[in-house]
């Protein structure tokens, strides 16, 4: 039997295999160890003595307290096979059972032995039987075969497990890096954080994920200010915002295909707008397009809600001279779409149809759920999966669908595994129906029984293939539908697209492929961490870069099909002492409690989860240098929810948020600064010009003649400005005398000297005479030391003297009265 498709028939059939061949055993069960406590992985004959099913995995009570290996009520037997009392045995670890009258029988007897997982005692088998005869002989060797192939599986499980929780881990990793930009969406950041932690943490299923972030950067605080152990001091007044994330969140596929689209746009230097939304249906996406064309973007990719309502306005876009590519859901037949890049939905649907085969090898009814049965791509899927099961014993007992409803996905699961006790199977076409159908078989015992495939990988199914719940997925390569479909669109506005089709099939159609995912590898199947591996190297092969091309930037219009949840909301709040952020963001150091625990009935926040049912709450700073500059808060209703493996990775994940937050900050300060530096500069610029207008001024003191005092130095940049205004000025008023007076000037050297006589040779060739007045005797005895020439420029010791010359040159004089 192949583990890797079904662990849990796996299990049940070893438990089967024990209690059929030991003489007296009716009833067993295998536990698996869960941190300090144990977990059902199989039960067999239980379910005449419980009032339900009991739910897989379920929880099977303590560890013992002395041999921290062994079950509470037999902690002997971490070092071998023992029996004990029945009645002891369920009452710490099925206390459903132990409580009814009349049971456990009088004399029964559970043989507890040890399954060595790794090399220590990870697992327990439980066989009642009628008295405390040990097993002997052919029977004991019997017994260690069966003990030895569930060692084999849950190792086997295990290695899967932990190369696929890595996985998970680095991609979260990546994905929180890959948000270090000028400035960090806080929102998109925690629905990040969140949807990265429950894919990987499923265990102690954390019904909220906050991110508290000090508002203020100024109010941050490094660990050695303030009080006594770090503590604020009275005057510091905290304000924290709170992000909180989606309890549910199913937008995983979406967020993918944007991603893909909007990196393409990077590459490509192109520019790429996303869009999505269902609330309007058709009508929001027909909204867009037209949009798209009234705007004349360069190109358009949608996933087609509706196909038939949808092709006029994709004809319009056509005629119009715009693209258009489907991507995801194809368009109807003859559409003006010029290409379909996705999935081969009949292909992908007999896939799910041939696995669901190898599921129920004896056959059995099976229920189909689906979010639209008149979205063409679950059509082709439905029909991909009915055909593999034609002639098999496997037949379709219903069909149902949720309309894009998570909520009504679970609800129709309760009903249909409630309403069908029989039912030996379960597909869910679409994202939500896989997950629903999960839902429902762990909240009527079902869970593992019920062989369910679902399609795409989002959060909630990696949980489920996790554990045992959902047995494997089809799931699509939506960021290459994103990525290739810009990468189409780029091509069609760069060469034509009539010479971007003829390198593509026929068909017009590109498949994107899918890949068959189960937690652990199969001949037929892909493990979930290899192909977390391959998804994200799959990423970077599919880059080519280049460069926009054309006079006209490249715009182009991407259009989803569902829209992002917005759940994610943010509020404010003041940081107190007697709060869990309070105590996380004082002590520098994370904190896992126990909200059941007098010690924290004081704090607010523990108040407020434990009144909505959580029973562990778990707070990891975000540090940056020694600065608190968040708090991530997290809530499970499971006591004992985070181990200390967990809490480790989540310190992990909260350094890199820090980081990401920190380099957010640094830019958008560099930014803030850049533009001060630049706003000072231009001030500077213009006070200069100011002064250097100021200290060259022009003044027409009679017909014809005008005068411009220097004051400072004439360099080679004022010089250009100086001799610009004089020029002009001269023009403006046809003077035939210009006085250049260089009292004012700090030194005549020989550099300003070559200026003065630039200036007057530009002044002769507009018929204007230069005259330069105000030479102080130690800049005369100073330029004859140095040998400077003014090249004929006739000079005046004073203003006056040279008003009297430029006077005489225009035929007047000046004439002194007494007063």
């Amino acid at each position: 039997m192949n583990t890797g498709l079904d662990v849990f028939s796996t299990l049940h059939h070893l438990v089967q295999r024990a209690i059929s061949s030991l003489p007296g055993v009716q009833r067993g069960s295998l536990l698996a160890r869960a941190g300090r406590r144990l977990a059902y992985r199989a039960a067999v004959g239980l379910d005449g003595v419980l009032p339900g099913r009991l739910h897989m995995p379920s929880d099977g009570g303590l560890v013992g307290a002395s041999a921290p290996f062994g079950p509470a009520a037999a902690p002997e037997a971490a070092r071998g096979p023992c029996l004990v009392p029945a009645a002891a045995w369920y009452r710490a670890h099925l206390p459903e059972v132990a409580e009814r009258p009349g049971w456990p029988p009088e004399g029964a007897h559970v043989l507890v032995v040890p399954v060595p997982v790794f090399g220590a005692p990870a697992a327990y088998l439980a066989l009642e039987q009628p008295d405390a005869t040990p097993l002997a002989g052919p029977y004991r060797a019997l017994l260690e075969s069966v003990v030895e192939s569930a060692g084999a599986a849950l190792e086997r499980r295990g290695l899967f497990e932990e190369k696929a929780q890595v996985a998970q881990e680095l991609r979260l990793l990546e994905d929180v890096l890959s948000a270090v930009a000028e400035s960090v969406d806080l929102l998109e950041l925690i629905e990040t954080l969140a949807d990265g932690i429950r894919s990987v943490q499923t265990g102690p299923r954390w019904s909220t994920i906050d991110l508290a972030i000090l508002e203020d950067a100024a109010g941050e605080r490094r660990a050695d200010e303030g009080g006594e152990g770090g503590a604020p001091g009275p005057h510091d007044r905290r304000t924290i915002r709170l992000y909180r994330a989606p309890r549910r969140p199913l937008t995983a596929y979406w967020n993918n295909v944007r991603d893909g689209a909007l990196a393409a746009g990077r590459d490509l230097r192109v520019a790429v707008e996303f869009r999505s939304g269902m609330s309007s249906g058709p009508a929001a996406q027909e909204a867009s397009l037209e949009e798209g064309i009234r705007r004349r973007v360069s190109g358009i990719a949608i996933a087609p809600i509706d196909p038939v309502a949808l092709e006029p306005s994709i004809r319009r876009a056509a005629e119009a001279g715009i693209p258009v590519v489907a991507i995801d859901s194809p368009p109807v037949e003859g559409s003006a779409c010029s290409l379909y890049i996705g999935t081969d939905n009949r292909a992908a649907g007999r896939i799910a149809g041939e696995a669901m085969l190898r599921l129920l090898p004896q056959g059995g009814e099976i229920a189909i759920q689906v979010a639209s049965a008149a979205v063409a791509n679950a059509r082709g899927r439905i029909e991909g999966f009915c055909g593999a099961l034609a002639g098999s014993s496997v037949r379709v007992d219903s069909l149902s669908e949720n309309l894009f409803d998570p909520d009504r996905a679970t609800e129709l699961g309760l009903e249909v595994v409630r309403s069908k006790p029989y039912l030996a199977g379960a597909f869910g076409v679409c994202s939500e129906n896989g997950p629903g159908l999960g839902r429902a078989s762990m909240a009527l015992g079902r869970s593992g029984d019920i062989k369910l495939i679902a399609f795409d990988l989002i959060t909630a199914t990696v949980a489920m293939l996790q554990e045992g719940v959902i047995h494997a997925a089809v799931v699509q390569r939506e960021y290459d539908m994103g990525y290739r479909g810009v990468q189409a669109l780029r091509d069609m506005a760069a060469r034509g697209v009539a010479a971007a089709l003829a390198d593509l099939p026929a068909s017009r159609s590109i498949d994107t492929g899918v890949d068959l995912v189960t937690v652990e590898r199969t001949p037929f199947s892909i493990a979930l961490s290899d192909h977390l591996a391959m998804s994200s190297a799959r990423r970077i092969a599919n880059r080519r870069l280049g460069a926009a091309t054309g006079a006209r930037a490249l715009e182009f219009l991407v259009i989803g099909m569902a829209e992002r949840e917005c759940l994610v909301n943010d509020e404010r709040a003041p940081v107190t002492d007697d709060s869990l952020v309070g105590r996380v963001m004082s002590a520098c150091c994370s904190l896992v409690i126990d909200t059941a625990s007098s010690e924290y009935q004081r704090f607010s926040d523990v108040a407020e989860a434990r009144f909505s049912g959580a029973r562990t709450m778990v707070g990891v700073p975000l540090l940056s240098r020694d600065a608190v500059l968040g708090v991530l808060v997290l809530a499970s209703p499971q006591p004992d929810a985070c181990s200390p493996t967990d809490l480790a990775l989540l310190e992990r994940v909260a350094a890199v948020a820090a980081v990401v937050l920190e380099n957010a900050r640094l830019l958008a300060r560099i930014k803030e600064r850049t533009r001060e530096l630049e706003s000072l500069s231009r001030r500077q610029e213009a006070l200069l010009d100011t002064i250097a207008r100021m200290a060259s001024p022009v003044v027409p003191i009679a017909p014809g003649v005008l005068v411009m005092p220097i004051v400072g130095a004439l360099d080679a940049q004022r010089s250009g400005r100086f001799l610009e205004g004089m020029l002009r000025e001269i023009t403006e008023h046809q003077a035939r005398v210009v006085l250049i007076d260089v009292t004012g000037m700090a030194v005549v050297d020989a550099g300003a000297a070559s200026h003065l006589a630039q200036a007057a040779r530009a002044a002769g060739m507009l018929g204007s005479e230069v005259v330069l007045v105000g030479i102080a005797p130690e800049a005369a005895r100073l330029m004859v030391e140095q040998g400077i020439e003014l090249d004929g420029i006739v000079t005046r010791s004073t203003l006056e003297l040279g008003f009297s010359y430029a006077l005489g040159k225009m035929g007047g004089r000046v004439v002194y009265r007494r007063g």
